[in-house]
């Protein structure tokens, strides 16, 4: 899920995942994509703390937990978030000129700011194949089906074949 947010409210967005619970993701460094679980994959998963840090499976490079979007992802965000944002616009014009008098100014409101349609439901494909590391076999990723040779721990970043 992302979360569009200011200081005001927070819009959550729901992103699809694959048959196997799997959400893609984009690495921020070689912008290669692969699958990451989503939420705990099995018990010993939800015995481990949370990471700060991630590694891309297929670079090996690390980055933040808030790195991994896809251009596709954000840009859904964006378009899905938009709705709301406007709706709050909206109101905030309403209040903002709601008792205003003056014998010498007088304010009417003759239009609506524009509020597009929700943009239909990204789908996520079952594709790629599921890889776990040695280190941290309850951590799986998924990987496209032609990548063999090393890959990375998503957790450590220690390299391992496949």
């Amino acid at each position: 899920m992302i979360e569009v947010s200011d200081m005001e409210f927070s819009i959550p967005v729901e992103l699809p995942l694959d048959a196997d619970g799997f959400i893609r993701r984009e690495c921020p460094h070689c912008e290669q994509k692969f699958k990451w679980h989503s939420g705990p994959a099995n018990a010993e998963a939800e015995q481990q703390p949370a990471p700060e840090t991630y590694y891309c499976p297929l670079c090996g490079q690390p980055a933040g937990l808030d790195s991994w979007w896809t251009r596709e992802q954000l840009e859904y965000a964006e378009e899905a978030a938009t709705p709301t944002i406007m709706e709050a616009m909206d109101a905030e014009v309403d209040k903002m000129f709601k008792g205003v008098k003056s014998t010498n100014i007088k304010v009417t409101r003759t239009g609506r700011l524009h509020t597009p349609e929700p943009p239909m439901p990204i789908t996520e494909p079952n594709d790629m194949v599921i890889v776990t590391s040695p280190c941290h076999a309850w951590e799986p990723i998924k990987v496209p089906e032609e990548r063999t040779g090393r890959l990375h721990c998503l957790l450590c970043g220690a390299a391992f074949a496949v």
